[in-house]
Protein backbone atom coordinates (compact mmCIF):
# COMPACT_ATOMS: atom_id res chain seq x y z
CA UNK A 1 0.00 0.00 0.00
CA UNK A 2 1.23 3.75 -0.42
CA UNK A 3 3.04 4.87 2.58
CA UNK A 4 4.23 7.82 3.76
CA UNK A 5 7.50 8.82 5.37
CA UNK A 6 6.17 9.22 9.77
CA UNK A 7 7.71 12.77 9.62
CA UNK A 8 5.50 13.96 7.07
CA UNK A 9 2.64 11.78 7.46
CA UNK A 10 0.52 15.11 9.29
CA UNK A 11 1.13 17.12 6.18
CA UNK A 12 0.88 14.40 3.77
CA UNK A 13 -2.86 13.96 4.78
CA UNK A 14 -3.85 17.15 3.83
CA UNK A 15 -1.81 17.58 0.99
CA UNK A 16 -3.53 17.40 -2.56
CA UNK A 17 -0.65 14.22 -3.09
CA UNK A 18 -1.57 12.56 -0.66
CA UNK A 19 -4.19 10.89 -2.65
CA UNK A 20 -2.75 11.54 -6.30
CA UNK A 21 -2.57 7.46 -6.84
CA UNK A 22 -4.85 7.39 -10.05
CA UNK A 23 -7.88 4.26 -9.52
CA UNK A 24 -6.90 0.51 -9.79
CA UNK A 25 -7.88 0.16 -13.24
CA UNK A 26 -6.55 -2.51 -15.25
CA UNK A 27 -4.56 -1.72 -18.33
CA UNK A 28 -7.23 -0.69 -20.77
CA UNK A 29 -9.74 -0.60 -18.49
CA UNK A 30 -9.97 2.86 -17.11
CA UNK A 31 -13.35 4.06 -18.20
CA UNK A 32 -12.45 7.94 -18.27
CA UNK A 33 -13.72 9.92 -21.45
CA UNK A 34 -11.16 11.36 -23.58
CA UNK A 35 -10.06 14.60 -22.29
CA UNK A 36 -11.08 14.19 -18.39
CA UNK A 37 -8.82 12.93 -15.89
CA UNK A 38 -9.48 11.66 -12.34
CA UNK A 39 -8.85 14.00 -9.66
CA UNK A 40 -8.99 12.78 -5.73
CA UNK A 41 -11.69 13.96 -3.52
CA UNK A 42 -9.60 13.43 -0.75
CA UNK A 43 -12.34 14.30 2.33
CA UNK A 44 -13.99 10.89 0.68
CA UNK A 45 -10.19 9.00 0.83
CA UNK A 46 -8.08 7.48 3.60
CA UNK A 47 -4.55 4.89 3.41
CA UNK A 48 -5.57 4.37 7.41
CA UNK A 49 -2.12 5.08 7.84
CA UNK A 50 -2.84 6.54 11.27
CA UNK A 51 -3.22 4.87 14.75
CA UNK A 52 -7.07 6.42 14.77
CA UNK A 53 -9.82 6.92 12.89
CA UNK A 54 -9.90 10.56 11.21
CA UNK A 55 -13.04 12.18 12.99
CA UNK A 56 -12.82 14.80 9.93
CA UNK A 57 -13.69 11.96 7.63
CA UNK A 58 -15.39 9.13 9.43
CA UNK A 59 -18.41 8.57 11.88
CA UNK A 60 -17.92 4.91 13.85
CA UNK A 61 -20.54 5.72 15.82
CA UNK A 62 -24.16 4.08 14.93
CA UNK A 63 -26.45 6.69 16.67
CA UNK A 64 -26.12 10.48 15.40
CA UNK A 65 -25.55 12.62 13.14
CA UNK A 66 -28.79 11.90 11.35
CA UNK A 67 -28.25 8.32 11.10
CA UNK A 68 -30.47 5.99 13.49
CA UNK A 69 -29.18 2.12 12.57
CA UNK A 70 -27.32 0.24 14.92
CA UNK A 71 -27.40 -3.18 13.55
CA UNK A 72 -29.35 -5.94 12.59
CA UNK A 73 -30.62 -8.54 15.61
CA UNK A 74 -28.65 -10.40 16.49
CA UNK A 75 -25.64 -8.20 15.43
CA UNK A 76 -25.26 -4.84 17.41
CA UNK A 77 -22.95 -2.05 15.73
CA UNK A 78 -20.46 -0.35 18.56
CA UNK A 79 -17.99 1.97 17.62
CA UNK A 80 -14.86 -0.07 19.83
CA UNK A 81 -15.01 -2.71 17.52
CA UNK A 82 -13.31 -0.11 14.97
CA UNK A 83 -9.76 0.21 15.28
CA UNK A 84 -6.42 1.66 12.69
CA UNK A 85 -3.38 0.06 12.83
CA UNK A 86 -0.51 -1.46 10.59
CA UNK A 87 -2.24 0.99 7.85
CA UNK A 88 -5.54 -0.85 8.30
CA UNK A 89 -8.89 0.35 9.27
CA UNK A 90 -9.88 -3.18 11.08
CA UNK A 91 -13.49 -3.68 12.24
CA UNK A 92 -13.70 -7.03 14.59
CA UNK A 93 -16.70 -8.74 15.80
CA UNK A 94 -17.34 -10.84 18.87
CA UNK A 95 -19.95 -12.03 21.22
CA UNK A 96 -21.07 -9.47 23.54
CA UNK A 97 -20.46 -9.96 27.10
CA UNK A 98 -24.74 -10.05 27.93
CA UNK A 99 -27.35 -9.52 26.06
CA UNK A 100 -28.71 -6.08 24.91
CA UNK A 101 -32.38 -5.47 24.22
CA UNK A 102 -33.22 -2.84 22.39
CA UNK A 103 -36.07 -1.91 19.63
CA UNK A 104 -37.79 -4.73 20.92
CA UNK A 105 -34.78 -6.87 19.76
CA UNK A 106 -32.05 -9.05 21.67
CA UNK A 107 -28.50 -8.67 20.38
CA UNK A 108 -25.74 -11.21 21.46
CA UNK A 109 -23.23 -10.12 19.40
CA UNK A 110 -21.49 -7.27 17.95
CA UNK A 111 -20.12 -5.59 14.64
CA UNK A 112 -19.93 -2.00 13.76
CA UNK A 113 -20.41 0.42 10.52
CA UNK A 114 -18.09 3.18 9.53
CA UNK A 115 -19.90 6.11 7.69
CA UNK A 116 -18.28 8.98 5.83
CA UNK A 117 -19.49 12.63 6.96
CA UNK A 118 -19.10 13.81 3.84
CA UNK A 119 -21.28 12.52 0.91
CA UNK A 120 -20.14 10.89 -2.63
CA UNK A 121 -21.79 12.20 -5.95
CA UNK A 122 -22.76 11.13 -8.88
CA UNK A 123 -20.13 11.33 -11.32
CA UNK A 124 -17.68 9.77 -8.81
CA UNK A 125 -15.30 6.78 -8.74
CA UNK A 126 -15.05 4.72 -5.36
CA UNK A 127 -13.18 2.16 -4.46
CA UNK A 128 -11.65 0.19 -1.86
CA UNK A 129 -9.59 -2.81 -0.96
CA UNK A 130 -11.09 -4.67 1.76
CA UNK A 131 -10.09 -8.37 2.81
CA UNK A 132 -13.32 -9.63 4.97
CA UNK A 133 -13.19 -11.66 7.85
CA UNK A 134 -13.77 -15.32 7.69
CA UNK A 135 -16.99 -15.49 10.07
CA UNK A 136 -20.78 -15.49 9.52
CA UNK A 137 -20.59 -12.30 9.11
CA UNK A 138 -20.42 -9.81 6.83
CA UNK A 139 -18.13 -7.22 5.00
CA UNK A 140 -19.16 -4.47 3.24
CA UNK A 141 -19.01 -1.34 0.78
CA UNK A 142 -21.61 1.21 -0.07
CA UNK A 143 -23.65 4.07 -0.07
CA UNK A 144 -26.79 5.04 1.02
CA UNK A 145 -28.75 8.50 1.33
CA UNK A 146 -29.74 10.80 3.92
CA UNK A 147 -32.15 12.96 4.82
CA UNK A 148 -36.01 13.61 3.92
CA UNK A 149 -36.07 12.74 0.04
CA UNK A 150 -38.74 11.58 -2.11
CA UNK A 151 -36.52 8.55 -2.80
CA UNK A 152 -33.80 6.27 -0.10
CA UNK A 153 -31.68 4.86 -2.15
CA UNK A 154 -28.68 2.31 -1.79
CA UNK A 155 -25.48 1.38 -4.02
CA UNK A 156 -24.30 -1.59 -2.39
CA UNK A 157 -20.44 -1.99 -4.26
CA UNK A 158 -19.66 -4.92 -2.86
CA UNK A 159 -21.56 -6.94 0.24
CA UNK A 160 -20.27 -10.90 1.26
CA UNK A 161 -19.97 -12.95 4.22
CA UNK A 162 -16.79 -14.90 5.38
CA UNK A 163 -18.61 -18.14 5.97
CA UNK A 164 -21.64 -19.82 5.35
CA UNK A 165 -23.27 -23.20 6.39
CA UNK A 166 -26.26 -25.93 6.59
CA UNK A 167 -27.97 -22.47 8.18
CA UNK A 168 -27.58 -20.33 5.18
CA UNK A 169 -31.11 -19.48 2.61
CA UNK A 170 -29.94 -21.68 -0.81
CA UNK A 171 -29.75 -18.79 -3.04
CA UNK A 172 -27.00 -17.40 -0.80
CA UNK A 173 -24.67 -20.36 -0.29
CA UNK A 174 -21.93 -19.04 -2.48
CA UNK A 175 -21.44 -15.72 -1.24
CA UNK A 176 -18.38 -16.15 0.79
CA UNK A 177 -16.73 -16.50 -2.32
CA UNK A 178 -18.49 -13.71 -4.73
CA UNK A 179 -18.41 -10.04 -6.23
CA UNK A 180 -22.40 -8.48 -5.42
CA UNK A 181 -23.29 -5.12 -5.85
CA UNK A 182 -27.09 -3.61 -5.58
CA UNK A 183 -28.88 -0.90 -6.61
CA UNK A 184 -32.27 -0.78 -4.44
CA UNK A 185 -34.85 2.51 -4.14
CA UNK A 186 -36.07 1.25 -0.78
CA UNK A 187 -39.53 1.57 -0.04
CA UNK A 188 -41.08 4.69 2.23
CA UNK A 189 -43.90 6.49 2.12
CA UNK A 190 -43.74 7.74 -1.41
CA UNK A 191 -42.24 4.24 -2.68
CA UNK A 192 -44.46 1.55 -0.97
CA UNK A 193 -41.93 -1.30 -2.51
CA UNK A 194 -38.58 -2.13 -2.62
CA UNK A 195 -37.11 -2.03 -6.13
CA UNK A 196 -33.97 -3.98 -6.28
CA UNK A 197 -31.27 -4.30 -9.41
CA UNK A 198 -28.51 -6.80 -9.16
CA UNK A 199 -25.25 -8.19 -10.23
CA UNK A 200 -22.54 -10.95 -9.12
CA UNK A 201 -19.71 -13.09 -10.25
CA UNK A 202 -18.23 -15.51 -8.07
CA UNK A 203 -14.27 -14.41 -7.07
CA UNK A 204 -11.52 -16.85 -7.82
CA UNK A 205 -10.90 -17.90 -3.72
CA UNK A 206 -13.21 -16.68 -0.85
CA UNK A 207 -13.40 -13.22 0.32
CA UNK A 208 -11.94 -13.93 3.35
CA UNK A 209 -8.58 -15.50 1.88
CA UNK A 210 -7.13 -12.14 0.16
CA UNK A 211 -7.58 -8.45 -0.88
CA UNK A 212 -9.63 -7.33 -3.44
CA UNK A 213 -10.17 -4.03 -5.04
CA UNK A 214 -13.59 -3.67 -5.12
CA UNK A 215 -15.09 0.09 -7.05
CA UNK A 216 -18.10 1.68 -8.81
CA UNK A 217 -18.03 4.34 -11.29
CA UNK A 218 -21.68 6.39 -10.22
CA UNK A 219 -21.47 7.63 -14.37
CA UNK A 220 -24.62 8.54 -14.41
CA UNK A 221 -28.11 9.28 -12.74
CA UNK A 222 -28.97 5.68 -14.72
CA UNK A 223 -25.71 4.29 -15.05
CA UNK A 224 -23.32 2.50 -12.58
CA UNK A 225 -20.25 0.65 -14.09
CA UNK A 226 -18.53 -2.21 -11.42
CA UNK A 227 -14.42 -3.08 -11.44
CA UNK A 228 -13.40 -6.17 -9.41
CA UNK A 229 -9.51 -5.74 -8.75
CA UNK A 230 -9.08 -3.00 -11.53
CA UNK A 231 -11.58 -4.58 -14.02
CA UNK A 232 -14.80 -3.87 -15.70
CA UNK A 233 -17.21 -6.63 -14.13
CA UNK A 234 -20.64 -5.74 -14.97
CA UNK A 235 -23.19 -2.50 -15.46
CA UNK A 236 -26.29 -1.87 -13.22
CA UNK A 237 -28.76 -0.11 -14.90
CA UNK A 238 -30.47 1.66 -11.95
CA UNK A 239 -34.39 1.44 -11.39
CA UNK A 240 -34.66 5.50 -10.35
CA UNK A 241 -32.50 7.96 -11.50
CA UNK A 242 -30.15 8.02 -8.52
CA UNK A 243 -29.52 11.62 -8.54
CA UNK A 244 -29.49 11.79 -4.41
CA UNK A 245 -25.76 12.27 -3.02
CA UNK A 246 -25.18 9.37 -0.53
CA UNK A 247 -22.56 8.40 2.12
CA UNK A 248 -19.71 5.33 2.33
CA UNK A 249 -21.29 2.94 4.37
CA UNK A 250 -18.89 -0.05 5.89
CA UNK A 251 -20.99 -2.17 8.00
CA UNK A 252 -19.96 -5.57 9.64
CA UNK A 253 -23.26 -7.36 10.53
CA UNK A 254 -25.44 -9.77 11.13
CA UNK A 255 -27.73 -11.56 8.37
CA UNK A 256 -30.89 -13.66 8.49
CA UNK A 257 -30.31 -15.73 5.50
CA UNK A 258 -27.01 -16.47 7.03
CA UNK A 259 -27.82 -16.93 10.70
CA UNK A 260 -25.37 -17.73 12.84
CA UNK A 261 -25.58 -21.36 14.55
CA UNK A 262 -26.29 -21.97 17.91
CA UNK A 263 -22.86 -22.23 19.14
CA UNK A 264 -22.13 -18.60 17.77
CA UNK A 265 -19.66 -20.21 14.84
CA UNK A 266 -16.57 -18.53 14.32
CA UNK A 267 -17.68 -14.97 15.77
CA UNK A 268 -17.34 -16.50 18.86
CA UNK A 269 -14.39 -19.29 18.58
CA UNK A 270 -12.18 -17.79 15.46
CA UNK A 271 -9.12 -16.01 16.34
CA UNK A 272 -9.12 -12.16 16.39
CA UNK A 273 -7.72 -12.24 12.49
CA UNK A 274 -10.71 -14.83 11.71
CA UNK A 275 -12.84 -12.06 12.96
CA UNK A 276 -11.62 -9.07 12.06
CA UNK A 277 -12.47 -7.35 8.20
CA UNK A 278 -9.34 -5.45 7.26
CA UNK A 279 -9.93 -2.09 4.79
CA UNK A 280 -6.17 -1.37 3.21
CA UNK A 281 -7.76 1.54 1.64
CA UNK A 282 -10.70 4.40 0.72
CA UNK A 283 -10.08 6.07 -2.43
CA UNK A 284 -12.63 8.45 -4.17
CA UNK A 285 -12.47 10.34 -7.48
CA UNK A 286 -14.31 12.96 -9.74
CA UNK A 287 -13.40 13.71 -13.68
CA UNK A 288 -11.84 16.98 -14.68
CA UNK A 289 -10.92 17.92 -17.77
CA UNK A 290 -7.03 16.83 -18.39
CA UNK A 291 -4.43 19.28 -17.62
CA UNK A 292 -2.53 17.55 -21.08
CA UNK A 293 -5.18 19.07 -23.34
Amino acid sequence: MFRFPGTVLALALWSPIAFSQQPFFQDGQDPAPAGQAWQPVVELSDDFDGTELDATKWQSNPIGNGWRWDGRAPGLFRAENVSVADGMMQVTVGKLEKPIKRHGETYTHQGAIVRSLHPGQPGQYFECRMKANRTEMSSTFWLMTKGKHAKKLELDIQECVGRTSELTDSWAKNWDQIFHSNAIHRANRNNPDKVQVQASVPTDVKNSDRFFVYGAWWKTPQEIMFFLDGKHTYTIKTPVDYDIPAFIQMAIETYDWNPLPADGGLVESGSRADRTTMYDWVRTWRLEPSRDR
